[in-house]
């Protein structure tokens, strides 16, 4: 099957598809999908129908993450491949399909090519042997001899004839998923792409799981929404299911079905128009036809009153129309019907949105944004490099704003590059010279921000800590330390097409994406841009937990939602303060009250308070006498803050006079990744961290009996089961990050859904005390509240 391609060798991308019924953006599959962008080359020195034709076989349908074999025959055209000449076959940069590999053929990748008339071929394949989108790159070269018009190249990927079992597809789903081929007949190392392209449709597979959504708070009597899905093994909303379900909520309520049906075909559902007449913590229970428990959601709590209501949003993420998968259409409907978020940002890299796919993406966030229902953000991700300030999400508060590039790099169309901002610096300065208004998120991706280098708090609010890259939470100490006043957001920065429920797969990105909670009075674009300006929001990595932080002041304090530091701000007396505030106190006020309150859809591991970069308290919910015979073991860190900071945990635990009662993996993401049971006495895994953590749950048949031996390529210890208890043992190994195995005790079986404390914190003077929570649950997931500012 081969896709028409008319603008090989174009950067452009904001030309819009007209091969495609329905198609109102830039090429969804085809023209957004770009094709070399070779810097520098001649364009078109072939016309594109003497270049040759490609042709895959199978085609059609495949479910992600399968194994499959394919044939790929390039037939070469009027000027063959000279010797030495060369053809490559490109994957995108976010596809995490099994890589072709030459030497073991019984491996799963096993790819062979061979010439139709015996010329001797050079292959290899390069990760980055490509222009970006198309950089992951099967090299093949002519080394002896040439082909002529009419001659082939064979090329099996996942080839089975000698016991291999096939190629591993990409573990999510694209509408057309291309077998890129690029061709260089003169041997000039000028590649143009043919203009029709080999493609298949990679599609869900059977479902594994089911989720269901709820809000999070919302007052007595007001609507609210269930969203239901099927997910298969690598987080796909999966149509491959008909079922019946039984919904059965913990409070009475208006607008519940007590049934659901599921039909083949249907992805997702939302059950609207729920209402509860009372106070309380509702939950609901999915129940399969046999009345197994399938999944729970929520827990929502319902208040009688609340100024701020939660809403969820991913405001970081790209589609296939820069570096991402499937169109930004498709992009913006995931987010809204089948991650059943509230808002959504797009997030493409400056330096690949051409000015007509900046006039598309406006249209899209106008056309999608409705506010009650589903909140856009305008706006970019400005991609400097990393010393010249790193990564900058950039959101605007209305449409056809002036964007402002880090570079042209992939873009042909020069004319408007006098309006570039080179540097975060003169980014900021830009704005602040027109008077821009925006709102600027710090982030870590490919490039990480450096805020040392740059930052200006009237623009840039908040840090992102968290995304499907990792935990950053380094970029959050770094503002602390610079004296910034900033809020905490976390996000997919997801390039698989699946915003709100973005999963890692089996490739670098090493997280699940988090989510930001947005503390708003109602759901419009006014109301979340305020809520970004003001940092009222928390962070998690993708859990839709409750999380609420209060300062109480015995004596009358100031408090500001602009930074007073950074130029005239208004100022409010107040007795209270929430996150996100910025609070002067008298000077000898040097206690404040913190009330927490936390309702968890896992149980709470442990509740900690940070004061800048102390933890000064740290809670349980349980207590010492409550602990039993399960040991967690966690590993963190990442190995340095730009792209290559996956830190490999593989390794083993091994017990000598005790045995293993049962064992569980913590945040093992990837289904590859395996915990092993190896006998009763040892346990094996493979894992890696990109800065957020993994670990175990081990049950011993003897509490405190005999000792853990455990070994990865970083850490090795030997721990007398005796000594681990309610505090955590550390095995630091940091070098310029933390990179650390965690040890503790906890209770065999934790009920605890919800944590509420209150305390004292000692404010001290003379500088800022950025006072703010961070939970663990027990399945892994983590939350951050922005901070509350105090100084006095």
């Amino acid at each position: 099957m081969a896709k028409n391609r008319t603008d090989t060798g174009r950067t452009d991308t904001g030309r819009l598809d007209k091969s495609r019924p329905g198609s109102s953006g830039p090429a969804s599959s085809r023209q957004a999908k770009q094709d070399g962008l070779q810097s520098g080359a001649v364009a078109d020195p072939i016309a594109p129908e003497q270049l040759g034709t490609a042709v895959l076989r199978p085609h059609g349908d495949f479910e992600a993450g399968s194994l499959q074999t394919f044939s790929l025959v390039y037939t070469a055209g009027k000027f063959g491949i000279d010797d030495s000449g060369s053809m490559r076959v490109c994957f995108r940069f976010a596809s995490d399909q099994s890589r072709p590999q030459f030497e073991d053929p019984r491996g799963v990748g096993y790819t062979t090519v061979e010439a139709s008339n015996g010329a001797v071929l050079h292959c290899r394949y390069d990760r980055k042997g490509n222009v970006r989108p198309w950089d992951r790159t099967l090299y093949i070269q002519v080394v002896h001899g040439c082909l002529h018009d009419g001659d082939t190249i064979t090329v099996r990927f996942g080839d089975t004839s000698q016991g291999g079992p096939g190629m591993r597809l990409q573990t999510f789903c694209e509408d057309s998923f291309e077998f890129h081929v690029l061709v260089d007949p003169i041997a000039t190392c000028n590649y143009q792409a043919l203009p029709l392209q080999p493609e298949i449709r990679i599609v869900p597979g059977p479902p594994t799981r089911w989720v269901a959504v709820l809000p999070t708070l919302r007052r007595v009597g007001e609507s609210f929404s269930l969203g239901l899905k099927a997910e298969d093994r690598w987080g796909n909303p999966s149509d491959k299911v008909a079922a019946e379900l039984r919904l059965h909520a913990n409070m009475p309520g208006r607008g519940l079905p007590e049934t659901v049906s599921f039909k083949t075909g249907e992805f997702a559902r939302v059950i609207e128009g729920l209402s509860v007449a009372e106070a309380g913590d509702l939950s609901i229970e999915v129940e399969g036809c046999g009345a197994e428990r399938l999944c729970t959601a929520g827990p929502l709590r319902i208040v009688e009153d609340s100024q701020l209501l939660a809403y969820w949003g991913d405001l970081h993420g790209q589609s296939e129309e820069t570096i991402g998968t499937n169109s930004a259409r498709s992009y913006f409907e995931f987010a809204r019907d089948r991650a059943f978020v509230d808002v959504a940002g797009h997030q493409g890299n400056d330096f690949q949105i051409s000015k007509g796919l900046w006039a598309e993406l406006n249209r899209l966030t106008a056309e999608f944004d409705e506010g009650g229902r589903f909140v856009t953000l305008p706006g970019y991700e400005w991609s400097g490099n990393t010393h010249l300030g790193g990564d900058r999400n950039v959101y605007f508060s209305g449409e056809n704003r002036q964007i402002r590039r880090s570079s042209h790099a992939l873009l042909a169309d020069r004319s408007d590059a006098g309006t570039d901002a080179p540097t975060a610096a003169e980014l900021f300065r830009a704005f602040a010279d027109n008077h821009e208004d925006v709102v600027c998120v710090a982030h870590c991706g490919g490039r990480y921000a450096d805020l040392k280098l740059a930052h200006d708090g009237r623009f840039e609010r908040s840090v992102e800590i968290h995304s499907s890259w990792g935990t950053f939470e380094w970029l959050l100490h770094d503002a602390f330390e610079a004296g910034y006043r900033v809020g905490i957001v976390a996000n997919s920065d997801g390039h698989k097409g699946r915003p709100g429920a973005s999963y890692p797969g089996t490739s670098l990105f090493g997280a699940v994406g988090g989510l930001t909670c947005l503390l708003m009075p109602e759901l419009s674009r006014e109301s979340v841009f305020d809520c970004l300006r003001k940092r009222r929001h928390y962070a998690t990595t993708g859990s839709r937990t409750l999380l609420d932080l209060r300062a109480e002041f015995a004596q009358g304090a100031t408090l500001y939602h602009d930074d007073p530091a950074l130029g005239p701000a208004q100022g409010y007396e107040t007795d209270t303060a929430t996150m996100g505030d910025i609070v002067r106190l008298s000077p000898d006020q040097d206690v404040v009250k913190l009330r927490v309150d936390v309702l968890a859809p896992a149980p709470v591991e442990r509740l900690e308070v940070h004061n800048g970069l102390d933890c000064i308290e740290s809670f349980r919910p349980y207590s010492e006498q409550d602990l039993g015979n399960r040991i967690r073991i966690v590993w963190e860190g990442a190995q340095y803050r730009g792209r290559f900071r996956q830190v490999v945990w593989d390794g083993e635990l091994r017990l000598r006079a005790n045995r293993v009662a049962d064992a569980r993996p913590v945040n093992f993401f990837n289904p590859e990744k395996t915990l092993d049971r190896i006998g009763d006495r040892r346990l094996a895994w493979r894992a890696l961290s990109t800065g957020n953590f993994g670990g175990l749950d081990v049950w011993l048949q003897h509490p405190y009996a005999g000792v853990l031996e455990f070994e990865t390529p970083l850490v090795k210890f030997e721990l007398p089961l005796e000594e681990i208890g309610y505090e955590d043992r550390i095995f630091d190994n940091s070098s310029v990050l933390p990179r650390f195995v965690r040890v503790s005790r906890l209770p065999q079986r934790n009920p605890h859904h919800r944590a509420c404390i209150e305390t004292n914190i000692k404010v001290a003077a003379g500088r800022d005390n950025p006072v703010f929570v961070k939970l663990t649950q027990e399945d892994g997931h983590v939350a951050w509240s922005s901070p509350i500012y105090l100084y006095r």
